[in-house]
């Protein structure tokens, strides 16, 4: 059974000190942008805020509780460095972490490169919407968002209550 992503909309936050000061330009969001309309999924939101976890924080629960915004994607804060914060604001919003997902990323990216033991990203559920964590560079970006798009449909269509069966 093909699943219809028209019927779900997406945000990509950008999460970047230098490029919320427009000392650097954002390449890893306008991608996932790009990416996802040719997918079929609708753009409903974009930003680019500074790796502060309150920051985080309420724009991830502003686009879900009150945007209603069924996949967000963010790209970077999530590696090691002092300023990487992703995840510590990913374990306050969500509320099921779906580990699979990291995982799988991780697994792909360390064919490429062992530096990427150091991805720290997280996927979760909060509400009826998936949150997805991306590494900031375009090329990790899309490495990671392409081991999940098979899945992807299936993924949103199960957590707002969809019945279709997953061993298809």
């Amino acid at each position: 059974m093909d699943i219809d992503t028209t019927r779900f909309c997406f945000g990509v936050l950008t999460m970047s000190d230098k490029g919320a000061r427009g000392e650097r330009e954002d390449t890893s969001g306008p991608f996932l942008q790009q990416l996802l309309t040719e997918q079929g999924y609708v753009s409903r939101a974009y930003a680019i805020i500074p790796d502060q976890v309150e920051r985080i924080k309420e724009k991830l629960i502003s686009w879900v509780d009150e945007e209603k915004i069924d996949l967000i994607l963010t790209t970077g804060g999530t590696g090691v460095a002092p300023t990487d914060v992703t995840p510590e604001a990913m374990l306050e919003v969500i509320e099921k972490e779906i580990p699979g997902m990291a995982d799988a990323m991780r697994a792909a990216s360390l064919r490429k490169t062992p530096n990427a033991v150091l991805s720290r990203g997280m996927a979760g559920i909060r509400g009826t919407s998936l949150i997805i964590n991306l590494p900031g560079s375009k090329k990790a970006a899309r490495e990671n968002i392409e081991v999940l798009l098979p899945a992807l449909a299936h993924a949103l269509d199960k957590i707002q209550g969809g019945t279709s069966d997953c061993g298809s």
